[in-house]
């Protein structure tokens, strides 16, 4: 039984191809036949019906467009309502088969198009799903990456806190050294003179004037080893004449200290700047400069200021040797904190800081820093350099 269904399945779903396929009157006696052959094997109007359906959903219109389906549908209604005309005939009047069939085919095609939105529907849920999933994936990469880079930069910023610790504590150690090496010694020689001329004037005055002159050139000594610490703490020539006069006074001192022949090229206008630029300017200035006497090996130095538009350039050029700049920012030691003290300075107003090494060059430190708070200079403008001063 199983066989002869199978068998009447298979040969309806041809019959049904070959009617959809070419329209011909044919096609019509070949349902005629089939649906006398259902008739034969037992088949009623339901079961006939079953198997159009089957046929119809899952064979025929899979492979058809959703435009064309109701063209279809109506196509392959003709060819069951003449297949199942042999079973009718046996089993009702041609009314009520035209009756059933009717309402059949609308059940069909209902059932059909919603099938079909259906499958609209959720093939539109699985994109939205696979597209919902590849953005999920996408942000979990890009926070797995903000975490790294914020766990390294944290890191970062402890190291370098370690290393500005340890740089405040050396310089501690480094101003009390000097304090106790220096400065005690001579106050303690001024204080012994002292004493000598407490009993030479109660018993010789002969030898009083030389003691005196003794003692007052240890005094003055001490004035000048005060004023060395507090110029290099912060001088005071910055705050009461400005920065051309202060930066004039360390280079000075500076070619003095190390030998190597300075140069000071500066514009009035780099005087309007406020007190915090001013300061932010000196700074960097003393310590490249420090650097240049530490590791350049130079014989000359040229520190620069520039009108800019919108702002003010310093320049520092020097002769000495040059360096891998990259490998000494990435390297852990007090000459890159140096260098980032530097540029920390300079960005806290707005600034921008770079520095270029190359064989045979020298050593060049740029910075730029803006007459407001807003970050970003314009190009060198007109420059009119009013001091050129060799020291």
């Amino acid at each position: 039984m199983k066989s002869e269904h199978h068998n009447l399945s298979r040969s309806y779903r041809v019959a049904l191809g070959k009617f959809l396929s070419r329209d011909a009157s044919s096609s019509l006696e070949v349902a005629r036949g089939f649906g006398s052959r259902a008739l034969a094997a037992g088949l009623l109007t339901l079961d006939l019906a079953r198997l159009h359906e089957h046929t119809l959903v899952c064979d025929i219109l899979p492979k058809v467009s959703p435009r064309k389906r109701a063209g279809v549908i109506r196509k392959a209604g003709t060819f069951f309502a003449v297949a199942i005309t042999p079973i009718e005939k046996t089993q009702r009047s041609a009314q009520v088969a035209s009756a059933q069939l009717k309402r059949f085919i609308e059940t069909l095609s209902r059932r059909t198009v919603e099938l079909a939105a259906s499958n609209l529907e959720l093939n539109l849920e699985i994109t939205q799903r696979l597209a919902a999933e590849k953005e999920l994936e996408n942000s979990k990469l890009h926070s797995l990456k903000l975490l790294h880079e914020s766990n390294r930069m944290q890191q970062q910023m402890r190291h370098l806190s370690r290393q500005i610790i340890s740089a405040h504590e050396d310089e501690r150690k480094k101003i009390s050294r000097e304090l106790h090496d220096v400065i005690a010694q001579v106050l303690t020689g001024i204080n012994v003179r002292l004493a000598v001329l407490k009993k030479d004037a109660a018993s010789n005055s002969k030898g009083l004037a030389g003691n005196i002159d003794r003692t007052q050139r240890l005094v003055e000594k001490s004035v000048d080893l005060v004023h060395q610490f507090a110029r290099e703490l912060r001088p005071a020539v910055l705050d009461d004449l400005g920065l051309i006069p202060a930066m004039h006074s360390y280079l000075k001192v500076f070619t003095a200290r190390t030998g190597v022949r300075s140069k000071l090229i500066a514009f009035p206008g780099v005087e309007q700047i406020d007190s915090n630029r001013k300061t932010v300017l000196f700074r960097v200035a003393q310590e490249a400069l420090v650097n240049v006497s530490r590791h350049a090996r130079a014989t000359n130095v040229e520190v620069r200021f520039r009108k800019l538009t919108g702002g003010v350039g310093l320049r520092i050029r020097d002769d000495g040797k040059s360096f891998d700049v990259r490998k000494v920012f990435s390297a852990d030691n007090r000459r890159r904190l140096g260098l980032l003290g530097m540029r920390e300075r300079v960005e806290m107003v707005g600034g921008t800081f770079s520095i270029a090494s190359a064989p045979a060059t020298g050593t060049i430190v740029d910075v730029q820093i803006p007459l407001s708070n807003t970050p970003g200079v314009a190009a060198v403008s007109a420059n009119k350099l009013v001091q050129n001063t060799d020291l």
